[in-house]
């Protein structure tokens, strides 16, 4: 996996443009009323920075992957939530203000987690004492491509109430066929690592992938949180921010074959998200369970 025009510029352009579309259709009370009600985040939190690792570490261990999969593995799992998570959630009714607060406070907190983490992958699997330094950097490009398209829709909402409104359906279309588009050309431009690796690493990541978004919907619903609280939860917690996972395999690591567990999750991700929005979107409301 290499970086390239679609993970530098069209894709972080493409979410912009589509997380201004989120701002629509949010106003401040939305984020006042997650702050009031902190469970759904301290749920959230949980689940994706305690839970996942241990997933992710079990599934290296069934797998039995190899050291340098394992590591990627372990990398992929304390990336925090992907933006494509918020676009996913809103496709699937979720409660996207709960998804844009999980993804920067997440992000926040794998300036901490995410170098702990990969180095004890690094000497468990492969007796290695490298550094890992937080990667401030890209923290801060998720968080500008998150948060500031938001505001900028937010704003638009407050003082342009009708256009917004009136833009939220067309921006929602627009999401899909941009998203099914980027997916397309990234199978494409990939195809080659996939065939190379999928016998390897793939049911690995699937198994990953299917384990997150399932604990991430199962465990809000069991300690009765709203289901548009779950719904958030379960894509935050199964959709990962790959971009990260695979920057960090490359430019920090400098190390290609850690950045393949990413690279195949990126892509698994996006189709299983897709057809769990289209399940939950077919289910009467408060009965997809």
């Amino acid at each position: 996996m290499q970086s390239g025009p679609i993970s530098n510029l069209l894709l972080p352009l493409s979410l912009g443009i589509i997380m201004l579309g989120l701002g629509l259709s949010l106003t401040v009370a939305d984020f006042t009323r997650v702050v009031r009600f902190p469970k759904a985040v301290f749920v959230g939190l949980t689940i994706q920075m305690v839970i996942l690792t241990m997933v992710a570490f079990v599934i290296a261990l069934v797998f039995k992957l190899p050291p340098e999969l394992a590591v990627g593995i372990l990398l992929l799992a304390a990336a925090p939530g992907g933006a494509t998570a918020n676009i996913y959630s809103h496709l699937a009714h979720g409660d996207i203000a709960l998804n844009i607060t999980l993804t920067a406070i997440n992000s926040a907190l794998s300036l901490l987690t995410l170098p702990f983490i990969i180095s004890f992958a690094l000497q468990y699997f492969m007796a290695s004492d490298q550094y890992v330094p937080p990667p401030f950097q890209k923290i801060i490009e998720v968080g500008t491509i998150i948060l500031l398209p938001v505001v900028i829709g937010m704003s638009i909402r407050k003082w342009a109430a009708g256009f917004a409104a009136k833009m939220e359906k067309p921006i929602k279309i627009f999401s899909v066929i941009l998203l099914a588009s980027l997916v397309a050309v990234s199978v494409w431009q990939s195809w080659d690592m996939l065939v190379k690796y999928f016998a390897v690493v793939g049911l690995a990541c699937l198994a990953f992938n299917l384990i997150s978004m399932g604990v991430g919907y199962a465990v809000p619903l069991a300690v009765k949180l709203p289901q548009k609280q779950a719904i958030a939860i379960a894509m935050e917690i199964g959709i990962h921010n790959g971009t990260l996972a695979i920057f960090i395999a490359l430019n920090v690591l400098n190390n290609t074959a850690m950045s393949v567990p990413a690279a195949i999750y990126s892509l698994i991700m996006f189709v299983t998200a897709g057809f769990f929005a289209w399940w939950l979107n077919r289910q009467p409301e408060g009965q997809a369970v």
